[in-house]
């Protein structure tokens, strides 16, 4: 449980981790899994010491998607040797250092969804005389009515395209074909239970179910026509934190990626179906009392990704009851709240509640891990190990 007695004694502000809620949050996601492997989202985790406890909370985490190939690199030096880099890549420096590794030191697979993309890959691996591993992004979008449901990411979404593109992979022999992927963000990214919004909610539902069958069958359809060609993936990767139940259902999945459940930030609190812990917090000093009842804390801006809106806000948690400003937000510099329960004096911190997981690593050198209300530990973030990828 968290507390403002727990930082006490620490500057703010900080960035701290609830372990006991984190180890939790692995254990409810590894029962969800239906023993398929779960792979994690780095961009949703941003610490190689959290990756590290999750991995080796439970046999049914095996590997990472990095979102850059210099992120790949760097895991690599970490000791991690299972990385499928989840967005295409244009860097040729660290794409041909990757074309040079060999599997028993790490096995690194690149994302493509065009053939400009594997022209590029086999000039970079023609180049350096290595080979590089190639995963197939499939789009996994819904269209109804005309509205596009889902993430602009792969322009493929039929099976002839697939296999034309896994064809052309084929044909060169410093690429190899290792599997294909889709994320179906409009099941796994939007929430369904926001509080006020019953008639949203209710269309959010309802699309959801009408895109769970139509990835089912798109998937189903393109791994059958691959299957008839001899073409059979080693692996192929699907879901999200949102979609991990359904996505678990479908028997050509063998493995889901999983990120933002770990933390368990805000925007999950929307969701219908999803039973995950609170873990990831930070903490801001007041240095200000600006009128009765208003309190400036100091930073705060860590504003998520995304389409504008509320809902991509921290939220003020500890004290109870205390509320951003409508027409200030969280400031970069300053955030203001209002809090009328009880009086709150200069240099108290307020917790708060990030919307989104892993962006918040990059605004903190260390996370500070609890555990039973002790302090037990400090783990670097990415930033904290001197490095940025995005």
């Amino acid at each position: 449980m968290i507390s403002k007695d727990m930082i006490k004694n620490e500057k703010c502000p900080n960035l701290f981790l609830d372990l006991d809620a984190l180890d939790k949050n692995c254990q409810e996601i590894a029962n969800k899994s239906r023993g398929k492997t779960i792979r994690i989202a780095t961009k949703s985790i941003r610490s190689v010491k959290v990756l590290r406890r999750i991995l080796q909370s439970h046999p049914i985490y095996k590997g990472v998607m990095s979102f850059t190939s210099t992120e790949a690199l760097f895991l690599i030096e970490k000791g991690f040797d299972d990385i499928l880099i989840g967005y295409p890549s244009w860097d040729e420096k660290a794409l041909s250092r990757i074309s040079l590794i060999k599997e028993e030191q790490a096995k690194v697979i690149c994302m493509v969804d065009s053939i400009e993309q594997v022209e590029y890959l086999n000039h970079i691996a023609h180049n350096s005389d290595g080979t590089l591993n190639i995963c197939i992004d499939i789009d996994m979008s819904t269209n109804i009515a005309g509205f596009h449901f889902g993430v602009r990411r792969s322009p493929l979404t039929r099976s002839e395209q697939v296999l034309a593109l896994v064809n052309k992979v084929m044909g060169y022999p410093h690429l190899q074909f290792k599997g294909v992927m889709g994320y179906e963000a409009q099941i796994a990214g939007v929430g369904d239970n926001a509080p006020s919004s019953h008639i949203k909610n209710k269309m959010i539902t309802l699309m959801k179910k009408k895109s769970i069958v139509e990835v089912k069958a798109r998937r189903s359809d393109i791994l059958a026509v691959l299957k008839a060609q001899g073409l059979i993936p080693d692996l192929v990767n699907g879901g999200g934190t949102g979609s991990l139940k359904t996505t678990a259902m479908e028997d050509g999945i063998t493995e889901i990626t999983v990120g933002s459940g770990f933390y368990s930030p805000l925007l999950f609190d929307s969701y219908r179906d999803l039973q995950y812990e609170p873990a990831l917090y930070f903490a801001l000093p007041i240095v200000r009392k600006p009128g009765p009842h208003l309190y400036t804390c100091l930073g705060g801006g860590y504003v998520a990704s995304g389409t504008p809106g509320i809902d991509k806000l921290p939220l003020p948690v500890i004290p109870a009851g205390a509320k951003l400003l409508p027409m200030e937000g969280a400031g970069e510099v300053q955030t203001p709240i209002f809090y009328d329960k009880d009086f709150l004096h200069l240099g108290d911190p307020v917790i708060f509640r990030p919307a989104k997981a892993g962006e918040i690593c990059e605004r903190f050198p260390e996370i500070l891990c609890f555990s039973n209300g002790e302090l037990v530990d400090r783990f670097e973030t990415y930033r904290g190990d001197g490095v940025c990828f995005l």
